[in-house]
């Protein structure tokens, strides 16, 4: 479980140990549903409280290095924070990207394209307030 949380025009993210930026999330615990997954995973890996919106997309993720096949459901997220991010012991770095930076960045396509879905998303929904 995966979640792109967009918040001032920027999506939080996270550098990994294979020098890729991802979203942050994880594996879902006993007991929680994906959203509940979603939400804790954000909090801890950024410190950031967040609202899980809705799924975005659905995919398989071949990490090449690691040899294995992994299911990635990313999930559209907001919050009204305004604190910065805080780096957590699971990634080396956090970040905060315009989404015109995205495609530059080395990371998985099916993240790219869930980035800009939601950007997408929020836009719509702004232009309908």
């Amino acid at each position: 479980m995966k979640g792109v949380l967009v918040r001032d025009g920027r999506v939080v993210l996270m550098h990994n140990e294979r020098d890729e930026w991802e979203l942050p999330g994880g594996r879902i615990e006993p007991g929680e549903t994906p959203e509940q997954t979603v939400a804790r995973e954000i909090t801890e890996e950024s410190g950031l409280p967040v609202d899980v919106e809705e799924i975005l997309d659905a995919w398989v993720y071949h990490i090449a290095v690691a040899a294995k096949d992994v299911f990635i459901v990313t999930y559209g997220c907001t919050t009204t924070s305004s604190v910065a991010p805080v780096l957590s012991h699971e990634h080396s770095r956090i970040g905060e990207f315009l989404e015109d930076e995205v495609s530059e960045l080395p990371m998985p396509e099916g993240y790219k394209r869930s980035i800009a879905t939601w950007f997408d998303r929020l836009r719509a929904r702004q232009a309908a307030q």
